[in-house]
């Protein structure tokens, strides 16, 4: 799960800090078309996995799973869950 999290956060940070500014400063949006999908799919895995492991460990919902799903929502909030949650457990 946590191999996932950080996965999801680095494609974002790619998307939004190189395919973008590639796609509107030089007219080349390749990079959004490729990373556009690539993120969304591992966001929707991290939040299947999250709920899954949640289920199969037992999280107490309002404790932990909740927190996790929320700062999946908010970006680059999977890398501080990583370090505030996930490693812990």
């Amino acid at each position: 799960m946590r191999i996932i999290a950080i996965l999801e956060g680095i494609s974002l940070l790619v998307l939004v800090f190189v395919a973008v500014p590639l796609k509107y400063a030089f007219n080349t949006p390749a990079m959004v078309k490729v990373m556009g999908p690539v993120h969304g799919s591992l966001f929707l895995l991290f939040l299947f996995n999250t709920l899954s492991v949640g289920v199969e460990q037992q999280w107490k919902f309002k404790e932990i799973t909740w927190k996790v799903l929320l700062a999946c929502m908010i970006p680059f909030g999977t890398f501080y869950i990583d370090r505030k949650i996930l490693s812990k457990i």
